[in-house]
C-alpha cells in the first residue's frame, strides 16, 4: 500500500477523517464553515467548486467515482421536505432556484474527504498539507509529545503489563527449572513469541518504534498484545513444565521446540493473533506513522472509538494511570 498519501489511500483519508480532535482543529484553523442544517454545517455544490477553482463537472467525476466513501462521510443529496426546509432558511443567499428538485450538500467531513481526492486543485493540495501538519500536532499535544507510548493512554495497559511480569515471571523460572539450555534461552523463545504474535523479532520492533536501548519494549506494546503474550508465557510455561515432570528430566532445546510448534498450533490462538496483528498494524501505522511491512495486509481504518481510547478526555497519562489503580497493583502484588 502507498504510505501516507491521501490522494491513494482509503485508510489514510479514514483515519483523519474518524479522529474528531483532529477535525476540530483543521476547522478552527481553515475557517471552513458553510450554512447550518439539521446542527450541520452545509456546503453546496456550487461553493465547493468556487473554493477550489475548479468546474462543477470535476466534482461530479469525483462523487461517481468516490460515491460510497463520500456519502459514508456525510455527502448527501436533499429532496422533498428537506429541501424545501434547506431553501427556506438559505434558498435566498444561495439564489437556490424554486423549481430545483434536488440539492447535493457536504458536510464538514465530506468536503475535507473530497480535499483528500482532488489532484486537479491547488487549493486541495495545500489543503492536505495543512491537514496532515494538524493532525500530527494534534496527536502530539494530546500525548505531551509522546507518541510512541501512545499505548499507555488506555486505561488497560497499565493492568495488562502489571500482570504481565506475573506471567513473565511463570516462563522464565519454567525455563530455568526444566530446560537444558544457558542463559539465551529466554530472549530465544521471547523471539519465537514475538514472530509468531506480529511476525517480527524483538529488535526489529524496537527499531521500528525507535525505542532506546533503555526502552522496555513492552512499555511500547497495546494492552491486546500484552495480553496475548502473557496467555503464550503462561501456557507454554505450563507445557514445558507438564513435559520435563513426565519424562523426570530438564527438556532439550528441540523438545522445547515441538512443545512450541505444537502449542501454536491451538485453533483457539488464531483468532486472538489475528485481532492483535490488526490492532498493532492499524494503530501504529495510524498514531507513529510506524510500518509494519510483515503485516501490511493488516493495516485497516482505525475506529473512532481507539481516538477515545488513546487521545479523548477519558485518555490519561502513564502516571495519572497510576494513581488511580493502586490498589489494583497492592492486590496483584498480593497475588504474586
Amino acid at each position: 500500500m502507498e504510505k501516507f498519501d491521501l490522494t491513494t489511500s482509503e485508510i489514510n483519508r479514514q483515519n483523519i477523517l474518524n479522529n474528531r480532535y483532529a477535525l476540530e482543529e483543521i476547522q478552527k484553523v481553515t475557517g471552513i464553515e458553510g450554512f447550518l442544517f439539521e446542527e450541520q454545517y452545509r456546503i453546496q455544490t456550487d461553493q465547493v467548486a468556487l473554493f477550489f477553482e475548479i468546474d462543477t463537472r470535476t466534482i461530479k467525476r469525483y462523487l461517481r467515482r468516490y460515491e460510497n466513501e463520500l456519502k459514508h462521510n456525510g455527502y448527501e443529496i436533499l429532496k422533498d421536505g428537506r429541501l424545501e426546509k434547506f431553501k427556506e432558511l438559505h434558498g435566498k443567499k444561495l439564489n437556490i432556484k424554486s423549481q430545483t428538485p434536488q440539492l447535493g450538500v457536504f458536510n464538514i467531513k465530506s468536503f475535507l474527504n473530497l480535499s483528500m481526492l482532488l489532484i486537479e486543485s491547488e487549493r486541495a493540495r495545500v489543503l492536505r498539507s495543512t491537514i496532515l501538519d494538524i493532525v500530527i500536532d494534534t496527536i502530539n499535544q494530546k500525548t505531551g509529545g509522546n507518541v510512541k507510548f501512545i499505548n499507555q493512554r488506555d486505561k488497560d495497559f497499565v493492568i495488562q503489563y502489571f500482570k504481565g511480569e506475573f506471567y513473565k515471571k511463570e516462563f522464565t523460572e519454567a525455563l530455568e527449572k526444566h530446560v537444558n539450555l544457558g542463559l539465551i534461552k529466554y530472549p530465544i523463545y521471547l523471539d519465537k513469541i514475538y514472530h509468531c504474535i506480529f511476525k517480527e523479532q524483538a529488535q526489529e520492533f524496537r527499531q521500528l518504534l525507535k525505542l532506546s536501548e533503555v526502552d522496555d519494549e513492552r512499555k511500547a506494546m497495546y494492552a491486546e498484545i500484552l495480553l496475548l503474550i502473557s496467555s503464550f508465557e503462561f501456557g507454554l510455561a505450563k507445557e514445558i513444565e507438564k513435559k520435563s515432570i513426565e519424562l523426570q528430566r530438564k527438556l532439550e532445546y528441540n523438545e522445547v521446540d515441538n512443545i512450541f510448534n505444537l502449542f501454536v498450533k491451538q485453533p483457539l490462538l488464531i483468532p486472538l493473533i489475528e485481532d492483535a496483528r490488526t490492532k498493532m498494524a492499524t494503530r501504529d501505522y495510524a498514531f507513529n506513522r510506524a510500518y509494519h511491512e510483515q503485516l501490511n495486509h493488516y493495516i485497516t481504518t482505525l475506529p473512532t472509538d481507539d481516538f477515545e481510547k488513546f487521545i479523548g478526555e477519558k485518555s490519561k497519562s502513564l502516571e495519572e494511570w497510576l494513581d488511580l489503580t493502586k490498589d489494583v497493583f497492592k492486590r496483584l502484588k498480593e497475588r504474586k
